[in-house]
């Protein structure tokens, strides 16, 4: 476990280590882990331009404001939409990239294991949230974060360190039971961030576990709930926290990509982060070699288990990488027409 001692120490490093002007887009921003870590690079960072893309206004406001408190000389654009549609993150895909010419940092941590009631699009709405939309985001994204300066990251929160069996003949988990549909998304993520991770090697990639953290889960079956309840008033990880250590998943090289530098415009252009802390050695990733670029984290930072290890590479193995890889280009063709290149 990393101490949330060595945490604090590493993000109070930011306003030095990075530059200022980071540009971040938090997806599922409003509220809960990703408003918690918009107020924590918030109050770290060195003027951030930071999106926020949520479904209530209220809810967003108040994290606006809250993040001009903490640091004024911050932009903090709110952007309302239903993420659950590929058509809306298109959207507001398209909106971001007519302002900005490089991202670094995207954070995706809208959807939960909530309703299966489809979208008007035809996908589960757990999918949806989780897998369809999140892809499309980095996708339409990449190209941006690869050609920013300094950091680059994509940090996906769902259940690390869960991954488990994965049903290739129901790939959109709608004939499973709740706990294998954990596992059966959990290795979908992981899995998918290694996919993208060879489009781009030069951004690392996280799948991270928040634990048990007391947020508003309006969307969860009310059988979870309850058994959420019961488990966080022995053991549940505040919210604050929680936030530092998202933020500290997003910056630390500890999580570094693959490949460190990369030509770009004829120079060297290398990837700028927040210093190891004392103590601290560079992360195991999802193929248990070491900076590997894509990482399943649990919630106290750590990332390798040998057993999920054995099994993702049974998997790689398999063929059922590029089996999701294909069935999700075309759901993307079915709804949208179109599979954006990541490049």
């Amino acid at each position: 476990m990393i101490d949330l001692t060595v945490i604090q120490s590493s993000n109070w490093q930011i306003p030095t280590s990075l530059p200022a002007g980071l540009v971040s887009v938090f997806v599922g921003g409003t509220d809960g882990i990703g408003a918690a870590t918009v107020k924590q690079l918030a109050r770290h960072a060195r003027e951030p331009r930071i999106y926020i893309i949520g479904r209530s206004q209220k809810s967003g406001n108040r994290v606006v404001e809250e993040c001009r408190k903490l640091n004024p000389k911050g932009q903090y654009i709110l952007l309302l939409a239903d993420v659950s549609l590929l058509s809306s993150v298109d959207d507001i895909c398209r909106r971001i990239q007519e302002k900005e010419t490089a991202i670094n940092l995207l954070f995706l941590s809208a959807g939960n294991m909530g309703s299966d009631h489809e979208t008007s699009e035809g996908l589960p709405m757990t999918m949806a949230l989780v897998h369809y939309a999140r892809v499309r985001f980095i996708l339409n994204f990449l190209p941006l974060i690869r050609h920013s300066y300094g950091l680059r990251r994509v940090v996906s929160v769902f259940f690390a360190h869960k991954e488990g069996h994965f049903h290739p003949d129901d790939i959109q988990a709608r004939h499973i039971s709740l706990l294998s549909k954990r596992s059966h998304i959990a290795t979908m993520v992981t899995l998918s961030l290694e996919s993208l991770a060879k489009k781009a090697p030069e951004v690392s990639y996280i799948h991270a576990n928040p634990g048990i953290v007391k947020t508003k889960s309006r969307d969860m079956p009310l059988v979870m709930r309850a058994a959420s309840s019961f488990i966080g008033s022995f053991s549940s990880i505040p919210l604050e926290e929680s936030g530092e250590r998202h933020l500290f998943l997003a910056t630390s090289a500890m999580y570094r990509p693959r490949i460190q530098e990369h030509e770009k415009d004829g120079a060297h252009d290398a990837v700028c982060e927040v210093p190891l802390a004392v103590g601290l050695t560079p992360a195991i990733g999802s193929n248990g070699q070491t900076s590997s670029g894509v990482y399943s984290v649990d919630w106290d930072g750590e990332t390798y288990e040998l057993h999920l290890e054995t099994y993702l590479q049974k998997l790689r193995e398999s063929g059922d990488l590029e089996e999701i890889k294909k069935h999700t280009e075309d759901e993307f063709k079915r709804i949208t027409g179109s599979v954006p290149s990541g490049q």
